[in-house]
This record gives structure tokens, C-alpha cells and sequence, in this order.
């Protein structure tokens, strides 16, 4: 170790330039497999490719994908490795899968100045220029490996006409070339390309495997670090080696030296206790606003985000709703730890419909929080919002709840369904029940079975749809239709312009169903009454006319220039209230 002294730039500061074989390296780096065995979480990539090449069956190119840190990059360095090792003694011929790490060509393919081994990042080399470069080398025999490889890397970065102009030289290369891609983005890559090469997914790295490899480079460094603690420090890295190695990089200095426990990395992260995430779930899920909101500002004051401490309430319920339907359930909590008894009790006081509400507010509260000018505000609102909520029983129990306890309402003529004859000098009338218009027609049956509906006009058509749980239709019917005849199994009629093709055949089908009759539905080009609608607006046209021409109506209309009648009500129609005291709207 070279020490040099105080300069005359920085007086007083002694500094200490190490070799650069002592010169500290991120763990990343430090730790990064050499060889399939030190390849961590991809047991299914290893034993395809040791099959590969102990049969001698080694594709001419590689797809390599999977998120960020989980070791494309890598994998792709120690298949060139494989394939041009030459053993310690250097007399070996043949590929193998356990590069020695001595030879030559490993040392350079290592320290990534092998001439024959060339690395391209296609995110800064996205053109044909570059591609062309490729294709122009390929023609040649390698310098001094057994094989020419090519490792582009981010290959879903490359233009259009890059993928284009690599096709034929990736389809059919020479023998002694070998294609090796990474990528984050598989969906951005041709298919063409695709179908040219061997594809290999590469997996998030389980948590157990991860904290099982971050333990054991915490003891090469001789780091004492709490198992919770590297349980953070995984979940944080989300599956990802490399994520994993610098979070742990960074609470290795973060610590000063001193044990590293959950406590320091939650602080390093940002994180919030998940008891403390417990205790404010429990506090809004019991609608005590005033204790949640407290709870959110202390652990905002410890360093907790606002959207990281959303995050964890998402997590927290969906571990809930797990616990709900698979009690076996692990992942959040450690099984015997009194946070997972606790949120199994929690988890017993509420319900699927419950925790699946929750999951949706808070989804919404995220978005809220990650875009707000004021996370910290907005996350407040969320949890009113929840607090508010949590307590309002399921949709489905109020409309049921609201429909039982609502009054018979007397039909009113303007809603009378269409009549069916009851029999001699009789009708029954078609109408819907408490439970809407998707509820069956309660009528004689004696009636349907004799006879049928009696169906007279479009006004009886429509409200048989209904009746029969159809609203389309019965839109259709009223709009789209106009009426050329009408009788016992026979209809014609002149679509509109925004009829449906298949109006006729639907309307032919559900007649059928619905009578107990075969009907004929025929379409016109010509003629037919105005549709249901266009009647509707005529007939409110011509009362407008009508009021319009009042006297009275004239003479408020000239007293206040600009006004204009917007609605007529009749008032045999308005509640007796208003009757009595002469209060109209319109």
C-alpha cells in the first residue's frame, strides 16, 4: 500500500491510493458467478445448457430474458466461457460446461478484452450502421477462439431495419459464429427474431434462495447481519441478485462496522415496521381516523414514505385475503412470529368482500399518492376515505336490504305492460316484481299457455321486452323500428338507420321463446310509422306548441326577453305536495 503526502492542492489530507488489485469493487461484481455452479435460482437454464452441450447440440443463438439483476448478462459471459475454453493445460477441444477460469481465453473473456468475444449494448447502439458491422465480421474465421460470439445486449433497443438486416445472418450464420441476447423487453422483440433463436426465461430469485446467498457473502466479508434484517434487504431487491448484493453494499456501510440489524435497514430503505403497518391497518379498518392519521405521521417522522407505507397496506391486504381462502398461507410474516398470529386473528374478523374493497381503495389511494404534489396529504385522504368504508356492509346486502324494505308502488298506466287475455270477457297484465325488469312476467297461467301475449302494437313489443329481461331490445324497438304490420306471428317492419343487422333474426328468436310461437319477422325498405321515439318527440313538440301559444305563456315569455320553456309538466302528474302549494318545476 502506497502512501503519499499531504499536496499542496489538499494541505492536511493525508491520502491513502491503493493498488489497483486492493482497490475495493461493489459486491455485484465482486461476488459475480464465474460458472454454471455459482449461477443461483436457474436450475432449469443450467441443466438445458449442460444437456446441450454434453450432447453437442448448442444452439446457434441465445434469447436471454428476465427482469433486471437476475443474471442475463452474466449467464451469456460464462456461455462464451464454455465455449471457447481450452482447460488449464490447454489441449481441450470441445466446448465444455465448467469453464476452468485459467486458460486464456477465460482470463479475456473474464476481463472482457477477448477479440473474438465482442459485447454490444444496443441501447447505445441501436442502428444498421452497427448491425452491419456485425454482419460484415461474421464472414471471418475467429482470431484465436474456437467460436466468434457476439453478445448484444438490452436487443430490444435495436431499429427496426437493425432486426431486419440481422435475419438472414441470424438464420443461417457460419459455424463458427454464436448469437447471445439479453433483454428486459421480450414483447419488444420480432417474433421473426425470436422463432431464430433458443430462449431461455430467466426467473426472479426466491426469497429463501437469495437470503441463503446474501448470508453467505455477509460471512466472506465477515459481516454479522440479523436475519430479518437480510429478509428486508430480499424483499426490497424484489427477486433481483444485483438489487440484492447493492442494498447490501450499501447497509454494510450504512452499519459503521457495528451488526446490522432490521431496525438500520428499514431506516436505510425507508421502510415502516410491519407492526407498525398492523397497528394502522387495525386503526383504520376500525374506523379510528384520529389514531390512523396519528400512527401516519409518526411513521412519516421515522422516514417511512407515504407510498411505500400505501405499498405495505397492499401487501398487508392481500395477504389478509390469502389467509381467507388458503389459512396455509405464508410470505408476509415469519409462521410463527407474533405478527403472523396477529394478522391471522385480524384476518378471521373480516371478510373476502371486505378485504377485496380495501384492496380497490387502496389501489386508487396509490395512484393518488404517487402522483400528488403532497404525498403525504393525499395519503391521509386515502385512509379517511378506507376509515369511512370499511365499515359499510356488501352492495348487494343494501340493494337487497333496500328493496325489502321498500312500499308496493301502485303500476301506473303509463307503465302497464302489454295485456293477455285471462280468458272470456277478461285480461291479466304483464308486470315486473320487486326484483326489477330482469325478473320473469307474473301473469294467469292459464293464460300463456292457452293463448300467448297480446300483441298489438310497438308500445306492447317494447314492454314485453322489458318485461322479459331485454333492455337492449327494447331500446332497439323504440328507436330502430318502424312499423309496417303487426299480427298474431307476423311482423314487418323498416329498420333504421342504426338498426342492428340482426334485429329481425333477435327479434324472431325472442318472440318465439317468449310466446310459445313461431313468428315471422320480415324487414321493409319503404314505409312503416314513425318509431316509438320520433312519435314521443312529435307528441312533445306539439304540447310545447300548444303551451307556447297560451296567452299568458306569451306575455311572460315578451316581459322577459330571453327566456324560453324548457319542460311542461301536466299537474295531475306532480307528487301532492307540490300540488297543494302550488310549487312547479318547469
Amino acid at each position: 500500500m502506497d502512501e503519499v503526502s499531504p499536496t499542496p492542492e489538499a494541505p492536511g489530507l493525508d491520502v491513502t491510493v491503493l493498488p489497483p488489485s486492493e482497490q475495493y469493487r461493489v459486491l455485484a461484481r465482486k461476488y459475480r458467478p464465474s460458472d454454471f455452479s455459482g449461477l443461483i435460482g436457474q436450475d432449469a437454464l443450467v441443466r438445458t445448457l449442460r444437456n446441450a452441450f454434453a450432447s453437442g447440440r448448442i444452439a446457434h443463438a441465445f434469447m436471454l430474458t428476465g427482469v433486471r439483476g437476475v443474471g442475463k448478462t452474466t449467464t451469456a459471459r460464462i456461455v462464451a466461457r464454455a465455449l471457447n475454453c481450452i482447460g488449464p493445460d490447454g489441449t481441450s477441444t470441445q466446448p465444455t460446461i465448467q469453464p476452468c477460469g485459467q486458460c486464456e481465453p477465460c482470463r479475456a473473456i473474464a476481463e472482457s478484452r477477448h477479440v473474438d468475444v465482442q459485447e454490444m449494448d444496443a441501447a447505445s447502439r441501436t442502428g444498421i450502421d452497427d448491425i452491419r458491422e456485425i454482419i460484415e465480421g461474421v464472414r471471418y474465421a475467429p482470431a484465436s477462439a474456437r467460436y466468434k460470439v457476439y453478445i448484444i445486449d438490452e436487443v430490444h433497443m435495436l431499429s427496426k431495419q437493425a432486426f431486419n438486416g440481422l435475419l438472414k445472418t441470424l438464420e443461417e450464420p457460419p459455424p463458427h459464429v454464436k448469437f447471445i441476447f439479453a433483454t428486459t423487453e421480450i414483447r419488444k422483440v420480432p417474433v421473426t427474431v425470436l422463432s431464430r433463436c433458443q430462449r431461455f426465461d430467466l426467473r426472479r430469485i426466491e426469497p429463501e434462495v437469495l437470503i441463503a446467498h446474501l448470508r453467505s457473502i455477509a460471512d466472506k466479508e465477515k459481516v454479522t447481519i440479523a436475519s430479518d434484517a437480510l429478509a428486508l434487504i430480499a424483499r426490497a431487491a424484489e427477486g433481483s441478485v444485483r438489487d440484492a448484493l447493492s442494498l447490501l453494499d450499501q447497509a454494510i456501510a450504512h452499519g459503521e462496522g457495528q451488526p446490522i440489524e432490521a431496525q438500520s435497514v428499514r431506516a436505510m430503505l425507508g421502510l415502516a415496521d410491519r407492526g407498525r403497518i398492523l397497528d394502522l391497518f387495525e386503526a383504520v379498518m376500525g374506523g379510528r381516523i384520529e389514531a390512523a392519521l396519528g400512527e401516519l405521521a409518526d411513521l412519516h417522522e421515522r422516514g417511512a414514505d407515504p407510498l411505500q407505507v400505501m405499498q405495505d397496506l397492499m401487501e398487508l391486504t392481500h395477504f389478509l385475503t390469502r389467509l381467507k381462502v388458503a389459512p396455509a398461507a405464508e410470505g408476509l410474516f415469519d409462521g410463527g412470529s407474533g405478527e403472523a398470529r396477529r394478522a391471522a386473528q385480524m384476518a378471521a374478523g373480516l371478510t373476502v368482500p371486505t378485504l377485496t374493497r380495501t384492496w380497490q381503495l387502496l389501489l386508487k389511494g396509490l395512484l393518488e399518492v404517487r402522483d400528488a404534489s403532497r404525498p403525504l396529504a393525499a395519503c391521509e385522504m386515502a385512509l379517511i376515505r378506507l376509515a369511512y368504508a370499511a365499515d359499510l356492509p356488501p352492495t348487494e346486502r343494501l340493494v337487497r336490504e333496500v328493496m325489502e324494505r321498500a312500499p308496493a308502488r301502485p303500476a301506473q298506466p303509463s307503465e302497464a305492460a302489454p295485456s293477455v287475455p285471462s280468458g272470456p270477457g277478461g285480461s291479466a297484465r304483464l308486470r315486473s316484481d320487486a326484483r326489477g325488469p330482469a325478473a320473469a312476467p307474473q301473469m294467469a297461467p292459464r293464460a300463456q299457455s292457452d293463448a300467448g301475449p297480446n300483441l298489438q302494437t310497438l308500445e306492447d313489443l317494447a314492454a314485453l321486452a322489458m318485461a322479459r329481461g331485454a333492455p337492449v331490445l327494447k331500446v332497439h324497438i323504440e328507436n330502430d323500428m318502424h312499423l309496417v304490420a303487426l299480427e298474431p306471428g307476423r311482423l314487418e317492419f323498416r329498420p333504421g338507420p342504426r338498426a342492428p343487422r340482426s334485429l329481425a333474426g333477435d327479434l324472431a328468436q325472442k318472440l318465439r321463446d317468449w310466446t310459445g310461437q313461431r313468428w315471422v319477422v320480415t324487414v321493409a325498405r319503404e314505409g312503416g310509422a314513425p318509431s316509438l321515439a320520433d312519435a314521443r318527440k312529435a307528441k312533445a313538440a306539439a304540447r310545447l306548441e300548444r303551451v307556447l301559444a297560451e296567452p299568458m305563456v306569451r306575455a311572460v315569455l315578451d316581459r322577459f326577453p330571453g327566456a324560453e320553456v324548457v319542460r311542461v309538466i301536466d299537474r295531475e302528474t306532480l307528487p301532492a305536495a307540490d300540488s297543494e302549494t302550488g310549487e312547479e318545476d318547469g
